[in-house]
């Protein structure tokens, strides 16, 4: 036969087997007449032009269940999808499988739903390690019958991976090293098994050629590979979502793993205990991932010195302790949700870029952190129950000025405290400089308060506070000795008309003008003078409290002499104090010469005030206004007072 007529019927077969598989009738036996009528043809250098340009044959997706009738063919030459294996019809599918001897075009292949016997799985597994398969998966496998020990052929083979999910074994009672023993010698580059429940797995006999194992969601415990030295290629290796327990006993595994790069250990029951013996892990180790364990804060006395990315997400960690790890290659860590209540330090991890540390609960984060952690690129760190404050608002100011990224800012990043800024983003929350600067604050302060004493000591000084004081507790101290030494009389009697204050440098005036117009005039005016009604013994302002609170009213001789004196300011005071305690008219001016206000001193401010406010009586120059002037101060203080003979002064017969 021709080239060309041979190219020509390889095209037809194929349309054939296209038309059939689209109208779902194409069964295994076909399938494999079909295969290899086609397949017998192909150079096995794979240079024909023509067969490798082909369409891709595909079937209806419709697939029966209860028998091996349809195949899934998505490229003749690469890939071959298979499901519902049964004992029934695993024989067609192993005469199948052999038509791919080595050199075919296939490489990939898949079988779902997989319910056979032992020795018939061995059989597909070895016809497989002598095709050109280099993939192999299977989806949901049933073991049925006894597990025994098998002499497995893996010489001359095209297999690099083999991947097993949902593993289920029917027979209990076998020994667990025939089974094991099938998977750990392969001479594959990668082997997962995942879902299966497997409680163990062998250390290979021989230098293994494993880089990838992948033991996803099984049951496997501390015991796996310890003390195992053939795993010489090993680089990564997952064991997510086991039973593991002791990570001391995880880095002894990794140990003879030379050029283990990649460990995932995330998901089981990790703990450190940090009594437990030294840690030893394999020098090559760079990436490992410790998240969803039971870690705490000793973890970081038992991590490999080369690691570059950390994961310990999810764990039960509070703080990093200032050298109680140095790992200086580290790049990347990740403690999100621990328990971490502020930023970690970098003095233990010089090389850090990356730091995720979102739901912890960091309240405050320390503005340190950039001062430590200078080669820092990216933090994460949104999520937490942020209390906003000025040190958080010193945090966010240093953050842009280090020109550290902030992960997810800023909806990530909102206030928790106090309750009135709860859901309030932290790019809208401000504070004064003046509120978070102590500094500043206390110099504030500070001025503020000197600033207060000195207008206070002005004031004191201007308006004599200091002697007003004196003077109230003179007369607070009178008016008790009083009323201890006499209770009886608590209701004081009036006895003069007036009480007359004056400076002594006005006395002619008073004694030849005043007392003489009052005294001798129409009616009975008894006066109060110092002179003659001052009682010896008592102190001078004890007198002139007692001889005001005896008088109606208290005449005070207003000239330049009486603002000059300091006795008529205690006078004033006294009987300005009488006018407010009392509530009483008393007080009666005589203005006997012009005061001008430059020689009043400031703390006659009361003597200023009254003659700013009440009317007084002004000594006239000319002596026809004088009878008027003595009228109008008699009927100031005209009222009865009682006798000594029972009658009363000012009463007339």
């Amino acid at each position: 036969m021709t080239e060309n007529m041979r190219s020509l019927r390889n095209i037809f077969l194929y349309k054939c087997l296209f038309a059939l598989t689209f109208w779902n009738h194409i069964s295994l036996s076909m399938a494999n007449e079909l295969f290899k009528s086609v397949s017998n043809d192909f150079p096995e250098d794979g240079s024909d032009k023509k067969i490798k340009s082909l369409p891709l044959l595909y079937t209806n997706s419709h697939q029966s269940k209860a028998n091996f009738d349809w195949v899934v063919i998505q490229n003749i030459t690469e890939s071959l999808s298979l499901s519902e294996i049964t004992n029934d019809n695993v024989k067609k599918l192993v005469a199948l499988l052999s038509n791919f001897r080595q050199g075919s075009r296939l490489q990939n292949l898949t079988l779902t739903n997989m319910s056979v016997d032992w020795n018939a799985l061995i059989e597909v597994f070895q016809t497989v390690w002598h095709s050109s398969i280099e993939y192999f998966n299977i989806n949901s496998l049933t073991q049925l019958s006894y597990i025994k020990s098998y002499d497995f052929d893996y010489s001359r083979t095209s297999m690099k991976a083999l991947t097993i999910k949902k593993v289920l074994i029917t027979d209990l009672y076998f020994s667990q090293d025939d089974l094991y023993k099938i998977f750990a010698d392969m001479n594959i580059a990668a082997l997962t098994i995942a879902e299966s429940e497997m409680i163990h797995m062998l250390c290979p006999a021989s230098n293994s050629p494993f880089k990838y194992l992948n033991f996803l969601k099984n049951d496997l415990t501390d015991l796996l590979f310890q003390n195992c030295d053939k795993l010489v290629q090993l680089e990564t290796l997952i064991l997510q979502k086991n039973k593991f327990e002791s990570l001391s006993k995880v880095s002894f595994m990794t140990s003879r793993m030379k050029l283990l790069q990649y460990l995932d250990m995330s998901n089981n029951l990790l703990s450190h205990d940090a009594a437990d013996v030294q840690c030893r892990w394999a020098e090559s180790l760079t990436e490992l991932d410790l998240s969803s364990n039971q870690l705490t804060d000793s973890v970081f006395e038992c991590l490999p010195v080369n690691i570059k990315k950390l994961n310990l997400q999810n764990n039960q960690i509070t703080s990093v302790a200032k050298g109680m790890a140095e790992l200086k290659s580290l790049e990347e860590l990740n403690l999100a949700s621990n328990r971490l209540a502020d930023l970690l330090g970098c003095s233990g991890f010089m090389s850090l870029e990356f730091l995720n540390v979102e739901m912890n609960l960091i309240l405050t984060p320390s503005a340190d952190f950039f001062q430590s952690c200078l080669r820092v690129k990216e933090l994460q760190a949104g999520h937490n129950p942020f209390k906003c404050s000025c040190e958080l608002q010193d945090f966010i100011r240093l953050e842009r000025q280090s020109g550290v990224k902030l992960s997810d800012w800023p909806a990530a990043y909102v206030c928790e405290y106090p309750e009135d800024l709860r859901g309030t983003q932290l790019k809208d929350f401000h504070l004064t400089e003046l509120a978070c600067n102590t500094t500043l604050l206390l110099v504030t302060a500070l001025l503020l308060t000197l600033v207060l004493v000195a207008v206070v000591a002005f004031l004191c000084i201007y308006l004599d506070v200091p002697w007003y004081v004196q003077m109230t507790w003179q007369w607070t101290q009178t008016k008790r000795r009083a009323w201890h030494n006499h209770p009886e009389e608590q209701e004081t009697v009036l006895q003069f008309h007036a009480f007359i204050s004056y400076s002594e440098r006005d006395s002619l005036w008073v004694k030849n003008e005043l007392i003489p117009n009052l005294e001798k005039g129409e009616g009975c005016v008894q006066l109060c003078q110092h002179e003659r009604n001052f009682i010896p013994g008592k102190s001078i302002v004890e007198n002139i409290i007692n001889c005001i609170e005896k008088s109606y009213k208290s005449i005070f001789v207003l000239s330049p002499n009486f603002v000059q004196s300091e006795w008529c300011h205690y006078e004033l005071y006294f009987a300005h104090h009488k006018l407010f305690s009392e509530n009483s008219n008393s007080l009666i001016l005589i203005l006997l010469e012009p005061i001008p206000p430059h020689i009043v001193p400031a703390r006659y401010h009361k003597l200023k005030a009254l003659m700013a406010k009440r009317t007084y009586l002004e000594w006239p120059k000319e002596r026809s206004k004088r009878a008027l002037f003595w009228a109008n101060l008699r009927a100031a203080i005209s009222i009865n007072l009682p006798m000594a003979d029972g009658q009363w002064c000012g009463e007339t017969d």
